[in-house]
Order: structure tokens, then C-alpha cells, then sequence
């Protein structure tokens, strides 16, 4: 009798958690990051004119650095290039 548990909270369900996912997976294999990296993944929404609506926002804390990258998509349309490409004008975490 395991059922999953969903969080009422969550915007827009399992697909957002699953997007954040596999784009931690995707930053932590693009930058070699060691186990005690924390990586954090957030979807915000931007109000000012002429920005997106959505945009995904990286953070990759390692040690005393913090490497931030956006993607001017939301969390669910962002793929594995849109990573590299977001990370290839950040620093190197390390």
C-alpha cells in the first residue's frame, strides 16, 4: 500500500520536481562537481518589461564560491544545452 505523496504546495506537480532534477543532474555533470556541491534550481516569475515571463535561475555553491546562471525559460521547457549555454559565460565553481 505505498501510494506517493504529492505536494500541495508544488507549482505545477511532479513536472517541475523532475525538471529540477535533471537539470541538477545535468550542471553537476557539465561541471564535474564534487558530492558536497549543493545545487539549487528555482523558477521565477519577473514583472519588469521586456523580461520573460519565466526564468529558471541555477545556483551552485561550492565551498566559498556561488556560480549563478539563468535561463529565460520556464523550468519545464529548459534543456540540457540551454544549461551549457547558460553556464558557458558564468565562472568555473572551482
Amino acid at each position: 500500500m505505498s501510494e506517493a505523496v504529492l505536494n500541495p504546495l508544488a507549482r505545477n506537480g511532479p513536472s517541475v520536481i523532475n525538471s529540477a532534477r535533471a537539470i541538477k543532474s545535468w550542471v553537476r555533470k557539465l561541471l564535474a562537481l564534487s558530492d558536497d556541491a549543493i545545487v539549487s534550481v528555482s523558477e521565477l516569475a519577473c514583472h519588469v518589461p521586456g523580461c520573460p515571463p519565466k526564468e529558471t535561475v541555477i545556483l551552485v555553491m561550492q565551498g566559498p564560491e556561488t556560480v549563478q546562471a539563468s535561463v529565460h525559460k520556464p523550468m519545464k521547457e529548459v534543456a540540457e544545452d540551454d544549461v551549457a549555454h547558460a553556464f558557458s559565460a558564468a565562472s568555473s565553481p572551482h
